[in-house]
C-alpha cells in the first residue's frame, strides 16, 4: 500500500504542477478575501427549505458573472457548466441551498472580531455554496485541464434539509435530463475535512396525529384526550424499541396540540425522525410505531366512556441507505489526495444528499469544503475561514484527478 501511495504522490505532484491545475490552485490562494465576501453575501439571502428561490437566483447570477452557462432546472436546482455544451459524462459537484434556520435580517449574519462568521446557515451550508463559487472561479481563471474524459457540472440544489426529502438530488438522479449522464457526485456539505461520508444513513420521517371530540376541561371531562394519547404513544414506543443489533436513533422533534389550558384539545400531532445504519432495523421501528399508536388509542379509550380518540400515521419523508465500496476508485482518489496534502480523514456514515446516488449505485461522497464550523441548525451557528484554502485545494485536485480518469 505504501508503494501505491508513493506512486500516487508522484502522479499528483505532476498533476498539481501542470499548467491549468497549478494556476487554479494559485487562484484559490489569491481569492481568500473574495471567497469570504461571497460567503457572507449569500448567507444573508434567506433560503429555508421549499423557499430557496431567492438564493437560487443569487447563485444563478453569481455563476453567470463567473462566465458559466447556468440555469435553474424544473426542481429549482441551479445547474452551471464551465463551458457551453460541455459533453458528458459529468462529475457533479453539489451543495445544498436550503437552511434549517434563516436570517430575519442581513445583520443576523455577521463577522466577529476573531474573524468567525456567525448566523443561520453560515456553516451548513454556506461553506459548501461558497466552495462551489471558489472552485468555479479558480477553474475559469486557468487554461483547460488536459486529457479530460469528463466535464464538471456545479449544482446548488434544493431540498436537503428537514422535509425537503432530498428532492433536488432525487430530481438530478431520476427525472433530470442529466440523470443518466452523471457518473460521480461530490457533495459539499459544511466545512469539515476530517470526515468522508461514504455510507448513507437511512432515515424515515412520520407525522402522527390523534383526534378527538374536544371540549371543556371540567364539563366534558371523560372524553378522549388526544394529547394524553400522544404522550402515551411516545412512552410505549420508547419502551419497546428493538435491541441495538445496529445503531439507531429516534427523535420526536415537534409536538403540537391544544388551544387553551382549560379546553380538551381536539387534535394533537408530533413529527418523528427515525434513523439507522440498517434498514431492517428501521422497518422494525416503523412496526413498533404503528403498534404504539394502536395501543395508545386503546389505552385512552378504555378510560373514556364518552368521545373516543383515533390515531393516524403519515410518512413525510424517506431517505434510503447505501454504501460506497471500500475499494471504490472514488474513495481511493480522495484518500490519495489526502495523503498528498497531509489531510487525515476517516470515513463515516451520515444522512446527506449523497444518500440518493449511493442508493442508486452511483459513486458519491459527501465532504467538507474547508475551514471549521459548529452549532449547525442553531441560532449560534458559526464558521471560521482559517484553513479553508486547504479544503478547496483538496477538492480542486480531486476534481482534476476524476476528470482525467
Amino acid at each position: 500500500m505504501g508503494a501505491i501511495f508513493a506512486s500516487a504522490s508522484r502522479n499528483l505532484d505532476a498533476l498539481a504542477s501542470s499548467r491549468g491545475v497549478k494556476e487554479a490552485l494559485q487562484q484559490l490562494s489569491r481569492d481568500k478575501q473574495w471567497i469570504n465576501e461571497k460567503h457572507l453575501e449569500l448567507c444573508r439571502v434567506p433560503s429555508p427549505t421549499f423557499q430557496e428561490q431567492r438564493r437560487a437566483e443569487w447563485m444563478l447570477a453569481a455563476f453567470r458573472q463567473l462566465g458559466c452557462e447556468a440555469k435553474i432546472d424544473q426542481a429549482g436546482n441551479v445547474v452551471a457548466f464551465l463551458q457551453p455544451a460541455a459533453p458528458p459524462p459529468y462529475i457533479a459537484v453539489t451543495a445544498h441551498l436550503d437552511t434549517v434556520l434563516s436570517p430575519r435580517s442581513p445583520d443576523d449574519v455577521r463577522t466577529e472580531p476573531d474573524g468567525a462568521f456567525v448566523g443561520p446557515g453560515v456553516s451548513d451550508n454556506g461553506a459548501g455554496l461558497a466552495g462551489l463559487l471558489a472552485l468555479v472561479r479558480a477553474m475559469k481563471s486557468a487554461p483547460p485541464f488536459g486529457g479530460l474524459t469528463a466535464s464538471p457540472v456545479f449544482i446548488a440544489n434544493v431540498g436537503e434539509e428537514g422535509d425537503g426529502n432530498l428532492c433536488g438530488i432525487r430530481h438530478l438522479c431520476t427525472t433530470s435530463p442529466l440523470a443518466s449522464r452523471i457518473r460521480t457526485f461530490l457533495v459539499l456539505d459544511g466545512p469539515a475535512t476530517e470526515h468522508i461520508t461514504t455510507e448513507a444513513l437511512a432515515c424515515r420521517r412520520y407525522e402522527v396525529a390523534f383526534q378527538g371530540p374536544g371540549g371543556h376541561s371540567w364539563i366534558d371531562y371523560g372524553v378522549g384526550n388526544p394529547v394524553h394519547a400522544l404522550s402515551r404513544m411516545i412512552t410505549i414506543f420508547a419502551e419497546n424499541l428493538p435491541l441495538p443489533t445496529a445503531k439507531f436513533s429516534f427523535n420526536f422533534g415537534i409536538i403540537e396540540g391544544g388551544v387553551s389550558i382549560n379546553a380538551i384539545p381536539p387534535l394533537a400531532r408530533t413529527r418523528l425522525d427515525l434513523r439507522s445504519v440498517d434498514e431492517a432495523v428501521l422497518e422494525r421501528m416503523t412496526v413498533i410505531l404503528d403498534a404504539a399508536v394502536t395501543r395508545a388509542c386503546e389505552w385512552e379509550n378504555e378510560k373514556s366512556p364518552l368521545g373516543k380518540v383515533t390515531g393516524k400515521i403519515r410518512e413525510t419523508g424517506s431517505r434510503p441507505g447505501g454504501r460506497l465500496p471500500k475499494d471504490a476508485p472514488l474513495l481511493q482518489a480522495v484518500q490519495m489526495v489526502d495523503a498528498y496534502l497531509g489531510i487525515r480523514a476517516t470515513t463515516d456514515c451520515a444522512s446527506t444528499d449523497a444518500n440518493i446516488p449511493l442508493n442508486l449505485g452511483i459513486p458519491a461522497i459527501s465532504i467538507g469544503a474547508g475551514g471549521s464550523g459548529g452549532g449547525a441548525h442553531t441560532t449560534g451557528e458559526w464558521f471560521k475561514p482559517d484553513g479553508r484554502d486547504l479544503g478547496l485545494k483538496r477538492l480542486l485536485l480531486l476534481i482534476a484527478l476524476l476528470l482525467g480518469e
